[in-house]
């Protein structure tokens, strides 16, 4: 690809569906390409194709959506480099920007003013072997740290993992059911039960949208 470009799924403007922004208006950037493959992923048509787009055109189209808030998503954004520059630009146009990202690729390099999400793999998602615990020592009070949980055993694992790196203490932590697989109400009462330092949450977006590419 030329040197100013990535490749996007999409670009489109929602409500945010997760983390301390949720409900408000974002425009979000998904780029293509994913080097996981986890079971219960809701974008796998983001895995392949896209279209090419330049730096420049992108943050213009961002411009033109007219949210403050901007999600650069995925596929694994980080798995193309340019991202970085992206986000760079778009937080010197003085856009709020956050990065969801799998936490499986290197986080250091992130602009600091960028926000980021980090997807840990539980092992029900089939990829926890790829779990990059040194990015946990990047993490500040302004970032998140996600666990997308399946059953039981997913939740026990998620606790011990989030005691063993005190990512509490780091930064604000997000236990979420996936949906299919555990019902809300079973995980919102085994974390009240075992009295987690965590934050609650659905998916906004499913539950208005479900898995409707776009939304």
């Amino acid at each position: 690809m030329p040197k100013d470009t990535l490749r996007i799924t999409e670009i489109f403007y929602s409500l945010q569906g997760e983390g301390k922004t949720v409900g408000l208006p974002t425009t979000f950037i998904r780029l293509t390409g994913c080097p996981l493959r986890c079971g219960y992923c809701d974008t796998e048509y983001a895995f392949y194709g896209g279209e090419t787009r330049s730096i420049d055109e992108i943050v213009q189209q961002v411009k033109e959506l007219g949210a403050h808030y901007i999600n650069v998503t995925g596929g694994e954004p980080l798995a193309q480099k340019r991202v970085h520059e992206l986000m760079k630009t778009l937080c010197d146009a003085g856009y709020h920007v956050s990065l969801e990202t799998s936490g499986a690729l290197d986080v250091s390099g992130v602009d600091p003013r960028v926000i980021k999400v980090l997807d840990v793999k539980t092992p029900a998602s089939g990829e926890m072997a790829k779990n990059r615990h040194e990015n946990y020592d990047c993490l500040t009070k302004q970032d998140q740290v996600k666990y997308a949980i399946c059953d039981r055993d997913d939740f026990q694992w998620s606790k011990q993992h989030l005691q063993e790196y005190a990512l509490s203490d780091k930064c604000e932590v997000l236990f979420s059911p996936v949906q299919g697989e555990l019902k809300a109400s079973d995980l919102a009462n085994w974390v009240l039960t075992d009295k987690l330092p965590v934050r609650f949450q659905i998916q906004l977006h499913k539950y208005l949208w479900g898995d409707e590419p776009g939304k």
